[in-house]
């Protein structure tokens, strides 16, 4: 996969190590880090290392499918694959998102309610 940067962009600043983050995972196309304003007691992120927004990917089915399998074992790594856990992608202002490059949080470690 081409290598896609964006300057302005947050996920992309950590992937390039400008910006310090706490990796449980990474490869070369997918990072898996700890969320800094966690809204559960578990609240990972997973993110591709390319900058890709959802709204304009084409033809990526195994990619995103890779980036699903990576929220699993994110699951796994914080043991909270057994009892449950969430997984969202926001995409959009009307959904909160607070940035464009795709990201899928994985939460847990605790009842979530149904306001997540």
């Amino acid at each position: 996969m081409e290598k896609i940067r964006k300057d302005d962009c947050v996920f992309c600043q950590i992937a390039d190590g400008k910006l310090p983050a706490t990796y449980l995972y990474q490869d070369d196309e997918i990072m898996i880090i700890e969320n800094i304003h966690p809204v559960a007691k578990v609240h990972a992120l997973v993110i591709p290392k390319n900058h890709l927004v959802l709204n304009e990917i084409q033809d990526s089915e195994e990619f995103l499918g890779r980036l699903i399998l990576k929220a699993r074992e994110a699951a796994e790594m914080k043991k909270i694959k057994q009892s449950g856990y969430r997984t969202i992608i926001n995409t959009g202002s009307d959904a909160m998102a607070d940035f464009e490059h795709l990201h899928l949080h994985v939460l847990g470690g605790e009842k979530l309610g149904d306001h997540l």
